[in-house]
């Protein structure tokens, strides 16, 4: 476990919002898996920023996880490795990824189909 609840600023809870109509994936959970993989599988370092996770959206790391659990932190924690990132820095490197991840579907995907795209490499809508 990285964190032990995941929660988002205001901005992102819009951008969650924008992308459940798009997409009409209603779970903030299912969402918030798919920006953070999005952000990890870009190579470039997020940029170091203050992040206040002002909004009513949170939820528990299991919740977030749920069975992807194991498969979640270790990603989180290789990219970290990889990254040079300290041990005691994990929550704050995966907040900004999962923020960046979020604007990154709302900036890619206009529809399910989009998403699907972007998760596979191809085209974004």
């Amino acid at each position: 476990m990285i964190i032990d609840v995941v929660r988002v600023s205001e901005k992102a809870k819009h951008q969650l919002l924008t992308l459940k109509r798009r997409t009409g994936i209603l779970q903030w959970n299912v969402l918030c898996r798919w920006a953070l993989l999005a952000s990890l599988a870009e190579r470039t370092i997020p940029p170091h920023e203050e992040i206040v996770t002002d909004s009513n959206v949170e939820m528990s790391w299991k919740t977030f996880a749920g069975t992807l659990d194991d498969a979640i932190t270790a990603v989180v924690r290789q990219r970290a490795h990889e990254d040079k990132v300290a041990e005691d820095q994990l929550p704050q490197f995966f907040k900004i990824h999962l923020h960046r991840g979020i604007a990154y579907l709302l900036n890619g995907a206009q529809d399910l189909r989009g998403l699907i795209a972007m998760a596979s490499g191809s085209e974004k809508s």
